[in-house]
């Protein structure tokens, strides 16, 4: 038989039968009588005796409350090693005083409550109904999830939790691996890998995340929203100067006029203090509701459409549907960004705000002139989208395959690293569309500038500065890139569990 990674104390905490608690008003007063199970249920007095001997295994200290240090140490001492975000989800789930620990009576109700989730969840993989997992339902759990994973990855996941070499699961194998472990749903794969909700590098161009049916039927997908929000509203404001830089070298910047991230930033400053270097932000962080709500509704709607049987979508369906939903978003609210890009610009004391800036460019330039730039930006969001997606897929499933073994996630560093190399992919390929955009919508900033056509502006930089003039303003865009998605995965984190939304 091969060896238990859950200590024989936390194996013997819950009764067989699955019963959180044993208590003499469920056993009729008696030790001996039968559960619904079909074996005898515990005594009240053996369950307390047994539960209380795990706490005192994990108190390390003995001050009679369990905190995550206690954990730590704790749960190692038994082979049960838990990164510190797992031991902060445990004590936070359990800790109804909020005083940052757990006293007996919380860890009691948590390991209750936690069970009872285990089995929901483990009862929704046994897709035989026979009592047991396999490795062909593991695959197939995963593949309605979109992961695709081969039967010797799901043996290894298998492995780590039997106990007794028979390549299957039952209740009780997996009841004690995961009794203290924070994931407890293989749904979590999609809480894990969420990319576009977490990740804001100031460019919404990403396909939406997939959200699970207990997501959607708890509410906790708008909740999720609100965090990816706040988090991108935190973001751009923080590497609103690296972006502003950004828009004036892919405007001003040529041959003749070398801007270089220095001079750049002094330039501004000198121009209108160190105020000026976050004009624009206002406009862009205000375009962040209206956009990911529009995208997200459409997004549902276009999956309707498609008319799939499968609850998430393939691969190229959520390119297709992506793609749709975010041209619909970015169509609606366009002229955001042509004042985004125009309030960018602006001289000290050109516009008194947002709407005098609106006014000024529907008196001069009519309506039109809002969507000025609409062709190259709708063009940008396939390559964008397309490559963002396949490289974060590809990273996503290279990582569950390798390396995977009993939870989906994958980690602060992996989670960071596969979204900042997926967003640069993404940006890089269609960073000239994105240019070209940028100047078709600051046309009239220059006053007597002439009228350019898309096809028209991309021959003139090709002729006058080369391929390498398309890609003006890279280097502080690709900046910001890794400190956007590090401030918004922070922010995200702290916002979710704010709102309280649930790791399951």
């Amino acid at each position: 038989a091969r060896r238990s990674l859950a200590s024989p104390v936390v194996s013997g905490v819950l009764c067989p039968c699955g019963s959180p608690h044993g208590s003499p008003a469920e056993s009729g007063g008696g030790g001996g009588s039968a559960g619904s199970c079909g074996r005898s249920l515990c005594e009240a007095s053996e369950q307390d005796r047994r539960l209380r001997a795990l706490f005192q295994k994990l108190d390390v200290n003995r001050d009679g409350a369990l905190c995550i240090h206690d954990l730590a140490v704790g749960l190692g001492r038994l082979g049960l090693h838990r990164t510190e975000l797992d031991l902060r989800k445990i004590v936070k789930a359990g800790d109804k005083d909020l005083d940052g620990q757990l006293d007996f009576e919380e860890f009691v109700h948590y390991l209750q409550d936690h069970e009872k989730k285990l089995r929901l969840v483990f009862k929704s993989l046994d897709k035989k109904n026979d009592g047991r997992i396999d490795a062909q339902e593991i695959v197939q759990s995963l593949r309605d999830l979109g992961v695709k994973i081969s039967e010797q990855q799901a043996e290894k996941i298998l492995k780590s939790m039997d106990k007794n070499g028979t390549m299957t699961i039952d209740w009780n194998e997996w009841r004690d691996y995961h009794l203290l472990h924070p994931v407890e749903n293989i749904p979590e794969i999609i809480l894990y890998w969420k990319h576009s909700t977490i990740f804001d590098v100031g460019e919404n161009l990403t396909v939406p995340d997939e959200f699970t049916v207990e997501e959607r039927q708890t509410g906790m997908w708008w909740r999720h929203l609100v965090a990816g929000g706040g988090a991108g509203a935190v973001s751009r404001t923080c590497t609103a100067p690296l972006d502003r830089l950004k828009v004036l070298m892919q405007v001003h910047a040529s041959r003749s006029n070398n801007m270089c991230i220095i001079g750049g930033f002094t330039q501004m400053i000198r121009e209108g203090g160190p105020r000026s270097l976050w004009r624009g932000n206002g406009i862009n962080v205000l375009k962040i509701a209206p956009e990911s709500a529009i995208k997200f509704m459409a997004y549902e709607q276009i999956k309707r459409f498609i008319g799939t049987d499968q609850e998430m979508l393939r691969i190229h369906e959520r390119l297709l549907a992506g793609s749709l939903a975010g041209a619909i978003a970015q169509s609606s609210i366009y002229p955001m960004e042509v004042l985004k890009t125009r309030m960018a610009l602006r001289k000290t004391g050109q516009y008194s705000g947002m709407l005098d800036c609106a006014k000024n460019i529907l008196a001069k330039e009519g309506m039109a002139a809002f969507y000025k730039g609409y062709i190259p930006n709708m063009l940008g969001i396939i390559p964008y989208a397309g490559i963002d997606l396949a490289v974060y897929e590809t990273l996503k499933n290279t990582w569950l395959q390798r390396y995977a073994v009993n939870s989906a996630d994958p980690g602060v560093f992996v989670l960071l690293a596969c979204g900042t190399i997926s967003s640069t992919c993404g940006q890089l390929a269609s960073y000239p569309l994105a240019l070209v955009r940028t100047r078709m919508q600051a046309q009239a900033s220059v006053e007597g500038a002439p009228e350019v056509t898309m096809r028209g502006l991309f021959k003139h930089i090709l002729k006058t500065e080369g391929a390498f003039g398309l890609y003006r303003g890279l280097a502080p865009n690709f900046m910001k890139v890794i400190p956007a998605v590090s401030i918004s995965y922070v922010v995200y984190e702290n916002l979710k569990m704010t709102l309280g939304v649930d790791s399951r």
